[in-house]
């Protein structure tokens, strides 16, 4: 704004001020109702029932409406800048939500998040607006970015996926979305005619690509385990001989963490007669940052033919803001680039404008805790899962474990307040948590016990049993009373 600015320079007369009420805490915890259980019926194993007795399909339980919640938005009094009231008012508000964020943090188990992190020597950099606009390895005319930090981070992630620097090109994005958005993205530039192939278990994120582009899709089933089925997968492919194949390879699925056998993968495209007619992206979000610090786990390397790999960095790294890493062979990004004078750079991202401080994030995260402190917080995530699914099945609830996974799913708890209090993710009749590294056993200890007390009483009087989820996680996990 152009032109004189009068800055209050007189007393602040705080007699005319109103004191707060005594009573006031301005870190008191508004209490926010749970939006209504849609249940009209009974649940026998596992099965929604109407009022008649007659099955009916499992209706989805939609959060609360946040409209009822919101903190609105209102203009300034003239003598707010006076009396301090609004400074104080939203310093009341913050302080609240804070505790609120301090409490909802305490019951985090269901969605793959580690909260476990501390990034106060980078508070100095909140003052800057740090804009990676534009290709990484490219520098545009705008000077506030973090792009050394962006590719230090690129370069670390393409050592640990064998990929040589003038091999790769890649970019830190804004999710784990992004970055399959990216990757597909990719594969059909390369195979504008290709089909693109995915898991039933695949990421959502997955089939959005294949909306937006208007690609051609076959979802392929799986296993009890929730990977890919390559049987099934073959007989798709040879409906389409004709044309290339774009296969997303999950490195752990959404709900069961379930891997899908790249080599198998390979070796279906291979025998199909697919041989250089097919594109891999490998969505990684969770489990392609902790698998190379599992012992005898398969590899994902730029060694095999894949063309593509991205994970999330606020998942497993840990982060305050979602944030990605998506890597690619350099060959493939010149189909998509293409130059803006307007930035002096390429344009090859999904984005435009991107958040600088995320490199700068997982570059203090990497510098920290390197290959070896990674190492030991996946060990520490796989022992506390199994302790968490012997623990389930030890008291008769259903759970399975993959073998490379720290997602322990088991039946899916009665009562959605506790769902709720918890941050469950649920599917149908089954429920996980996600054993991430700031999940101590004394966290999982609080979960189960809750847990056991609250079945007690929601099969107490013989009306509901514990639901069969042999159909999801197989007859050898289930507890039901046909299976245990």
């Amino acid at each position: 704004m152009v032109g004189n600015v009068e800055v209050f320079s007189g007393e602040i007369n705080l007699e005319n001020v109103d004191p707060l009420p005594e009573d006031f805490d301005p870190t008191a915890i508004i209490a926010e109702p749970l939006p209504p259980v849609v249940d009209d019926g009974v649940s026998i194993n596992g099965k929604k029932l109407a009022g008649n007795g007659v099955e009916k399909e499992r209706e989805i339980v939609l959060g609360r409406n946040v409209h009822t919640t919101c903190l609105e938005v209102t203009e300034p009094d003239a003598d707010d800048e006076v009396t301090g009231e609004r400074e104080a008012y939203m310093a009341s508000v913050l302080a609240r939500y804070r505790k609120s964020l301090l409490e909802r943090t305490k019951h985090h188990l269901g969605y793959p998040y580690n909260l476990d992190f501390d990034y106060g020597a980078l508070g100095q950099l909140q003052h800057f607006s740090i804009n990676n606009l534009g290709d990484p390895f490219i520098e545009s005319n705008y000077g506030v970015h973090s792009r050394q930090f962006e590719v230090g981070v690129l370069d670390w992630f393409a050592r640990l996926w064998e990929l040589e620097k003038n091999e790769y090109w890649g970019y830190i994005t804004n999710c784990g979305t992004e970055g399959n958005l990216h990757g597909i993205l990719v594969g059909r530039e390369v195979f504008p005619d290709g089909i693109l192939y995915a898991s039933s278990e695949t990421h959502y994120s997955v089939f959005k690509a294949a909306r937006m582009y208007r690609m051609d899709c076959e979802k392929v089933k799986t296993l009890i385990s929730g990977e890919i089925d390559c049987e099934d997968f073959k007989t798709k492919l040879l409906l389409h001989k004709d044309k290339p194949a774009i296969i997303n390879v999950n490195i752990g699925t959404t709900v069961k963490g379930a891997v899908d056998d790249l080599d198998l993968v390979i070796k279906t495209l291979e025998e199909t007669g697919f041989s250089n007619r097919f594109y891999i992206h490998c969505d990684g979000a969770l489990f392609g940052l902790m698998m190379p610090f599992v012992k005898r786990a398969p590899k994902v390397s730029f060694k095999k033919p894949i063309g593509s790999v991205s994970v999330s960095g606020h998942k497993f790294v840990g982060c305050p803001m979602p944030c990605g890493v998506q890597i690619t062979r350099l060959e493939h990004i010149n189909a998509l680039s293409r130059n803006v004078e307007y930035l002096a750079s390429r344009d090859a991202t999904i984005m435009g404008s991107r958040n600088g401080h995320a490199p700068i994030f997982l570059w203090y995260t990497l510098n920290r805790k390197g290959y070896r402190g990674f190492q030991k917080e996946v060990q520490k995530c796989l022992r506390n899962a199994h302790y968490l699914k012997d623990r389930l099945l030890d008291n008769g609830i259903g759970a399975m474990l993959n073998e490379l996974s720290s997602t322990v799913v088991f039946e899916r708890p009665q009562d959605e307040e506790f769902v709720r209090k918890w941050q469950l993710a649920c599917q149908g009749n089954i429920a996980h948590v996600v054993v991430m590294p700031n999940i101590t056993v004394d966290k999982l200890d609080d979960f189960l016990n809750e847990l056991i007390e609250k079945r007690a009483k929601w099969y107490q009087n013989g009306k509901l049993s514990s639901p069969c989820v042999a159909a999801d996680l197989g007859e050898g996990n289930c507890r039901c009373t046909l299976h245990k």
